[in-house]
């Protein structure tokens, strides 16, 4: 099977969803005449010319408006944001008039939309720069919430949001859009809402999503090494939320972990860990333990970065809490 990178799945999604159907287009800042901020679009006004693959002024509400207005009259918008922490200057549109419009009609309208670009901590770019929303757009009824964590999920996920009926979230990494991965070169779907068992454990289970995914690969190895099986699951979204899986999971190994990038309160881990322990709290062997990022504005020097930020370390230490292993 081939290997290509996040970036190059991403604008096979779209490439893809584009020739199959002509009501689907693609609006945001730089993605046509600069090819996308981080080269995502790269080639696809060529291809689909400036009707189709439309540049934007640095107007996030216009744009996020007018892709909303497009798909309540029939057409299929992927709205581009450079990054997710500009989509707060449109986020009237997105949870007051995307979120809204199906239930507010009655079912006469649906807006099937994709808003999509890059979520949390990309280096050294400081508070206002590296934030996660996906718990804030995960909080609102009418939306979906995907967030990737490898290129075979990133085509699949993007097919699927844009040809759902509904508003759809897919959340990025500026990190990731370099990282390489098998993706088949037939046609493929993947279904928004079913999380992805991606190892086999009996001792603990980890679960998170995105790029955090990358942390518990390394973490699982880890453990390996010290005799501790690590069931890691990536839920691949976070609006719907597969909990069958994880309590499933909870199930046989009877401890969990939970990482994310996200601030604590109000925090998808949290959702997880009151899910868990109102469907198997029996089955329980230790309390949950979530690591998130700390509650402050995420700082701009690398040293206080890594002390923000979820680590390999933390969760190993947690591990060896909830299973009382010896640190």
């Amino acid at each position: 099977m081939r290997t290509i990178q996040f970036r190059e799945a991403l604008r096979e999604a779209m490439n893809e969803e584009m020739r199959r159907d002509p009501s689907v287009f693609l609006m945001g800042e730089e993605v046509a005449e600069y090819n996308g901020a981080y080269k995502v679009s790269q080639g696809m006004l060529d291809e689909f010319g400036p009707e189709r693959v439309i540049d934007t002024p640095i107007a996030e509400l216009g744009f996020a408006g007018i892709g909303v207005g497009a798909a309540a009259n029939g057409l299929k918008p992927i709205i581009e944001f450079m990054t997710f922490n500009f989509s707060l200057v449109a986020i009237d549109q997105v949870i007051n008039s995307a979120a809204k419009i199906h239930s507010m009609s009655g079912g006469q309208y649906s807006c099937p939309i994709v808003f999509r670009g890059p979520t949390g901590n990309a280096g050294m770019l400081s508070s206002q720069h590296s934030q996660n929303f996906e718990n804030w757009f995960a909080n609102c009824p009418g939306l979906k919430v995907v967030v990737p964590s490898n290129p075979y999920d990133a085509k699949g996920l993007l097919k699927a949001s844009i040809r759902d009926p509904d508003p759809v979230i897919f959340m990025e990494s500026e990190l990731m859009y370099g990282d390489k991965g098998e993706v088949p070169e037939e046609e493929y779907i993947l279904e928004i809402g079913k999380a992805n068992i991606v190892r086999e454990g009996k001792d603990v289970t980890l679960v998170s999503f995105g790029k955090m995914m990358k942390l518990l690969y390394t973490a699982a190895d880890e453990l390996a090494k010290e005799g501790i099986s690590a069931e890691v699951i990536d839920l691949r979204s976070v609006r719907p939320i597969d909990y069958d899986t994880l309590i499933n999971s909870v199930k046989k190994t009877n401890r969990l972990v939970v990482i994310e990038e996200a601030w604590p309160l109000a925090s998808i881990s949290g959702e997880l860990a009151y899910m868990v322990q109102r469907r198997a709290f029996d089955y329980l062997d230790a309390p949950v333990i979530r690591i998130t990022c700390a509650d402050v504005p995420l700082p701009y020097a690398p040293t206080l970065i890594e002390a923000s930020l979820p680590n390999v370390a933390r969760i190993l230490k947690a591990v060896k809490e909830v299973t009382y292993a010896k640190a």
